[in-house]
């Protein structure tokens, strides 16, 4: 497996496929070992790199739910998990996540597991619309929020950056602002941003 994920991080990196950067995968397989998903819902297919993490690191009968826009990063992901011993835990749906997300019949106990690493502008829409397709112990993971800096940072963003930032900042409002929910920032990478349900606070 080693060597197929080295072979993707060279392809990701020559045709500028956005994956999770290194900082962040280490973080990322962190949560992934500590929580031992289950049944994944996967918001960014790309290339099909993260899902493998999430099929090396997560538990032996987890099954991961990909939703990927671009037929063409699709084929990839199909291609390389064919490589793999994972190909049969991958479900993947190709079109718009918003209107996929919609319409998507969870797992019979919902999703445990939640990654988000697509269009920026949309994680509130995500967010909003993965909740009543969650379990009931369910960890929301969602990459590049801190975006180059600029979410956080004292730092103008350059205007072609100034409506994702606005959006992502709005995201993170909401992740630590919603009830029922408990937000982490990692620092890690372009940041993550960690969502569990809080028991202890109903959810609305």
């Amino acid at each position: 497996m080693d060597e197929l994920l080295r072979e993707m991080e060279a392809y990701a990196q020559r045709e500028r496929v956005p994956i999770i950067n290194e900082k962040g995968r280490e973080a990322f397989i962190r949560l992934i070992e500590e929580n031992k998903p289950h049944r994944v819902l996967e918001i960014g297919t790309a290339i099909g790199y993260s899902a493998l993490l999430l099929a090396c690191h997560g538990a032996e009968d987890i099954r991961i739910t990909t939703l990927e826009l671009s037929e063409e990063r699709a084929e990839a992901a199909k291609s390389y998990w064919g490589k793999s011993p994972h190909r049969e835990r991958m479900e993947l749906h190709i079109g718009d996540a918003g209107e996929i997300l919609s319409c998507l019949v969870p797992p019979q106990q919902g999703f445990d597991f939640v990654f988000i690493d697509a269009a920026k502008g949309q994680y509130v829409d995500y967010f909003r619309k993965v909740q009543p397709l969650l379990a009931e112990k369910a960890v929301i993971v969602a990459d590049n929020v801190l975006f180059r800096g600029y979410v956080l940072g004292k730092e103008k963003p350059p205007r072609r950056y100034k409506t994702i930032v606005k959006r992502l900042r709005e995201y993170l409002d909401l992740v630590q602002h919603t009830p029922g929910f408990r937000t982490e920032i990692l620092e890690n990478g372009d940041g993550l941003a960690v969502t569990y349900i809080d028991t202890t606070e109903e959810r609305i």
